[in-house]
């Protein structure tokens, strides 16, 4: 089963309560209060964001982390390779860590290429933004305006 390790749902947390308050700089400790996490869960998740160049620090009294970038313009998939590494479902496809010890002999080793492509640009669709305010993803639908004729059809 494809599922995201438990610090990348963590750097979804943080980099969450940033989107929430896009532009200001945040402490840890205000991170921590925010998310419901741990401190030291916190600092280590910022560290890696921080590397990954989808926040940046300022130093000082009033020091902490802010996002690099809009929230629309962070993907899930920049989320996911920042805290997990490149988005291989095999070892066979681009971007696998260790080569498969099967490629001479798999008849799928050319299909799990395109299989992984359609998980990668899945997420790649799907903006912190989005995950921050989901009726921005899954916009409620319009309801068809009720007419005279309907309300007539219904009292019969």
């Amino acid at each position: 089963m494809l599922r995201l390790n438990r610090m990348t749902e963590y750097a979804i947390f943080v980099l969450g309560a940033l989107a929430h308050r896009h532009g200001d700089v945040l402490a840890t400790a205000h991170l921590a209060e925010l998310t419901g996490l741990a401190q030291p869960t916190v600092a280590k998740v910022s560290k890696t964001l921080l590397a990954a160049d989808l926040v940046e620090t300022q130093r000082g009294v009033r020091g902490g982390y802010r996002l690099t970038k809009s929230p629309a313009d962070i993907s899930l998939v920049d989320i996911v390779e920042a805290m997990e590494g490149p988005i291989a479902v095999t070892d066979c496809v681009d971007g696998a860590q260790v080569p498969c010890a099967f490629n001479n002999s798999c008849f799928m080793s050319g299909h799990w290429n395109h299989v992984n492509l359609a998980i990668r640009n899945a997420l790649n669709d799907v903006s912190l933004e989005d995950l921050t305010d989901p009726a921005h993803l899954f916009p409620l639908p319009v309801s068809p305006s009720i007419t005279e004729d309907d309300r007539q059809l219904s009292r019969q």
